[in-house]
């Protein structure tokens, strides 16, 4: 057995001392910025009825269905492709210098966002292109958070504090979830405006505050890197946004020929991708950094964790709009908020377990805590399936507290240790690498949980449907025509708190007697008709999380017990002269358990 050894290459640049004073300051400014960023990422999925009603548009209608898409998913599709490469930026050009011009972004797009007056498709491009330009601002913020508090807080502390910060991305996102459904009635503009005061007070306190402790690599910047990843990446997540919506006489679109080119187009730019960064002197995407341990199985684990997890928002809140909620009297165009409200658990349990688990990890190492928390959200995942669909509240509750609790004891320990594999130099484009990964795999989970619902409702929704629709005197025409629509077209309409069976048989239902068309659409009806069939959906999406959840944890576990020290220990001399690095400084290195814990 080799003796642990220890290695600093940059004996001269060690981390500058930190202030307790200021450590503080960038907690809390780095957790405003990243609470802001995550409220936006949720509150249109509540709001969103309310904001096409406002511009006079139907987002049910074909010709509105690519609106709608890219206003529920542009802003994750833009973070993901954005944060790497900012991130970089910030290493080069200094990460509070580019967080703050972030939070100054997204202030700006929220304003112009808040001040829409115009309506109709011209309204709702103007939409979504604010909010591609307020996601510019959040990946300013992402990229560049986790290696502000790096640089700020000591080794022993990071857990802790990167913890706080990264249960206020998920706290943000149920309060997106409650504020859009309190807001959007009231003025949906109101759903914009909120951040700006934020924004505002955010950014001039970081410019005032904040100063940049960390070290600097200056490096030009790789453009055919940046190029080749950011085209490739959004067509990937393009092609699985779209690949959801239905094509020609095909339920979901994953034949569709732009669809395939997409996917196809885009994993090939993204492989060429990875032969331009093993070429180029400067590269965008470290890979070198894959040579530590802790940070490749930090990264494939979050990976695994938020393919598991991403589309569960989703999810949760197809269930509860779609067919708990109306069968327990609530009106569809009440249920955005309520299921906001009903998944409160969810977030307990993570704003108790995040910061916890942290300041554990700091003491004990991150392996046993990351480990644990996706086997435990696996195991979770597995009693939702022992659920019926028309559960006892108690109960599903008593299960989301567990998995907040579970995601909260993963989050925290794995990503303090992904940055502390980083050398200080690269902890911009390593935090963004590990959101570039997060939220990548967000949106592939979300596309994910939409097929195998759609594909569990389409093997047995049409004759049900059908059926349930000639008993009640709907004429048989129509109910075939209905009975043969996607079935998408019922999710989103549940989704976005309209009544599905409205949205279906729209004049129809002036041809049926008067009691007949109040309880086909009524409360209970559709709740009922699609319950079997959604159940199988359901249960298939929850088996592929807990899956991907079990993997992470043994990704996880690979992450070694004491690996720390980042495997490249570069450094920027003053003068800004490159230190050659030999071979041997390239191999993971092992260090005792008294140096430091990862």
């Amino acid at each position: 057995m080799m003796p642990s050894r220890t290695v600093d290459s940059c004996p001269a640049h060690p981390d500058p001392p930190v202030a307790d004073r200021y450590k503080w300051i960038a907690l809390s400014n780095t957790t405003l910025g990243m609470v802001m960023a995550s409220i936006n990422s949720s509150i249109t999925l509540i709001a969103l009825p309310n904001i096409f009603d406002g511009i006079h548009l139907n987002p049910l209608l074909p010709s509105s269905s690519g609106y709608l898409l890219w206003m529920l998913m542009g802003f994750m599709v833009v973070t993901a492709v954005l944060v790497v490469t900012l991130g970089r930026i910030g290493d080069i050009y200094g990460r509070v210098r580019l967080y703050n011009l972030g939070f100054a972004v997204f202030t700006v797009f929220s304003i112009l966002l808040s001040i829409t007056w115009w309506s109709g498709p011209g309204a709702a491009l103007y939409l979504i292109a604010m909010r591609v330009g307020q996601g510019v601002g959040a990946a300013c913020l992402m990229a560049n958070s986790s290696a502000i508090l790096t640089d700020a807080f000591p080794e022993n502390e990071r857990g802790m504090a990167i913890g706080m910060n990264a249960i206020s991305v998920v706290v943000g996102s149920f309060i997106g979830l409650v504020l859009g459904g309190v807001l959007a009635p009231i003025e949906w503009h109101l759903v914009f405006l909120v951040s700006v005061p934020f924004g505002l007070f955010g950014t001039v306190w970081a410019y005032v505050k904040l100063r940049d402790q960390g070290a600097r690599r200056p490096a030009p910047i790789d453009w055919w890197g940046n190029a080749t990843f950011a085209v490739g990446l959004v067509a990937v997540l393009a092609g699985i946004t779209y690949g959801i919506m239905p094509y020609g006489h095909h339920v979901m679109g994953w034949t569709n020929p732009r669809v395939l080119s997409a996917l196809i187009g885009g994993v090939a730019l993204l492989g060429l991708f990875g032969f331009i960064e093993t070429r180029v002197a400067h590269p965008m995407f470290q890979l070198e950094l894959f040579r530590t341990r802790a940070f490749s199985a930090g990264n494939f684990a979050g990976f695994l964790g938020s393919l598991g997890r991403g589309g569960l928002m989703f999810l949760l809140i197809l269930w509860l709009q779609g067919v708990w909620l109306p069968l327990h009297g609530y009106d569809f165009t009440r249920t955005p908020l309520w299921a906001g409200i009903y998944m409160l658990p969810l977030t307990a349990g993570m704003l108790v377990a995040a910061p916890l688990s942290g300041v554990l990890s700091d003491r004990f190492g991150a392996r046993p805590f990351a480990t644990a928390g996706m086997a435990g959200t696996g195991v979770c995942f597995v009693l939702l399936t022992l659920l019926p669909v028309d559960f006892s509240y108690p109960w599903f509750a008593l299960v989301l507290l567990v998995m907040g609790l579970a995601m909260g004891i993963f989050a925290a320990p794995n990503r303090a240790g992904i940055m502390n594999s980083l050398p200080p130099d690269r902890r911009g484009a390593g935090a963004g690498m590990a959101t570039t990964f997060q939220n990548s795999a967000q949106v592939l989970s979300i596309g994910v949980f939409f097929s195998l619902i759609i594909a569990g409702l389409s093997s047995s929704l049409p004759g049900r449907l059908f059926h349930g629709l000639i008993a009640h005197g709907v004429p048989a025409a129509t109910a075939t025509q209905v009975s043969h629509l996607p079935p998408v077209a019922s999710l989103f309409a549940a989704f976005l708190g309209y009544n599905p069976m409205k949205h279906l048989l729209g004049a129809t239902l002036g041809q049926i007697p008067p009691a007949q068309a109040t309880f086909v659409t009524g409360r209970r009806f559709f709740p009922q008709l699609i319950s079997g069939s959604f159940q199988t959906g359901l249960h298939e999406a929850f088996y592929f999380a807990a899956a991907a959840c079990v993997a992470a944890a043994a990704a996880s576990w690979m992450r070694g017990k004491k690996v720390v020290g980042p495997a490249v220990r570069s450094c920027v001399e003053p003068a800004g002269e490159e230190v050659l690095l030999s071979f041997e400084s390239l191999l993971p290195v092992r260090v005792t358990e008294d140096q430091s814990r990862n």
